[in-house]
């Protein structure tokens, strides 16, 4: 089922909420937002919600500011605030329907917008009862920040003649992993505009326009900063074993920023855990979450 929220500029963000039983919206299930990395859409997030609402949770896939089916901001505004700022407003929306606040799970950007949307105001009630972060922490390698750059503005503005092109791109990027027979999860990450050409379902300006989530990077690396030290709610980090994005020592460096986070370490999984180890990643979620609920 498709739903819509409006994000911090009146933007609109569209969702996918996968639900069973009394999960449905208004229900007295538990809530999970779950918001996806940079580039990506709510579709990354299909196996994940569908097992989540297989325990009876309800599940919220939505696309970011400038991604998928949601708005793109004419005034490039995309820092990693501005997402935040979105994360928020949804969180709100949420728990005003719920009477509780969701957990949020986020990957890579989807994690720093949760960092932000909890810790910017630590006065105020968080907005997240919990958080998973995928494979994401305030000190990122620079060397894994730009290599996914690279890959993403390589094609973003030139775009592909075929979807199997496209394909081909991914698969010179992921090399490790098997090239899937169906493009149907690729079809989702592409959009036909009208020269016929298949682009990237994300605006361009997210990663080079004025407002983009380069453009301020030490402030928000500071923030982020800020921000994590004031998370009080339960935290699961996951690392991809092999993350060209979270090394080790930073991994460690945000357990004591935030002592009281839980940890796993996905072997044999990069960046993408949930594409990578998608059974090692949902076991680890969902045992966060039983114990969440058991209040341990």
């Amino acid at each position: 089922m498709t739903i819509s929220f409006t994000g911090a500029h009146d933007n609109r963000l569209v969702g996918d909420e996968f639900f069973a039983g009394d999960a449905a919206e208004g229900g007295s299930a538990p809530t999970a937002l779950l918001l996806h990395g940079g580039g990506q859409t709510r579709h990354a997030w299909g196996s994940t919600a569908e097992r989540l609402a297989a325990r009876a949770w309800r599940a919220i896939a939505l696309d970011q500011r400038g991604h998928g089916d949601s708005d793109w901001l004419a005034s490039g505004a995309y820092s990693f605030r501005d997402f935040g700022a979105d994360a928020r407003r949804v969180a709100q929306a949420l728990a005003g329907e719920g009477g509780q606040a969701p957990v949020a799970i986020g990957a890579s950007l989807g994690g720093l917008a949760s960092i932000l949307a909890l810790g910017d105001d630590p006065q105020a009630e968080p907005c997240f009862r919990a958080l998973v972060l995928v494979d994401i922490v305030p000190q990122m390698d620079p060397r894994g920040v730009d290599r996914i750059q690279s890959f993403m503005m390589a094609h973003a503005r030139e775009g592909f003649a075929t979807i199997d092109e496209a394909a081909d791109a991914v698969a010179r990027y992921l090399p490790h992993r098997p090239r899937p027979r169906s493009l149907d999860g690729l079809r989702k990450n592409l959009r036909r505009a009208d020269d016929g050409r298949w682009y990237w379902h994300w605006d361009p300006a997210f990663l080079d326009g004025p407002g983009s989530v380069n453009a301020d990077w030490r402030e928000s690396e500071a923030a982020l900063h800020r921000c994590a030290r004031a998370i009080r709610v339960p935290v699961l980090l996951v690392r991809g074993g092999s993350s060209e994005l979270v090394t080790p020592e930073a991994a460690q460096a945000f357990r004591e920023l935030v002592p009281h986070a839980q940890f796993i370490d996905v072997a044999q999984a990069r960046h993408m855990v949930a594409g990578d180890r998608n059974d090692v990643f949902s076991n680890a979620v969902e045992s966060f979450l039983d114990r969440l609920d058991q209040g341990l």
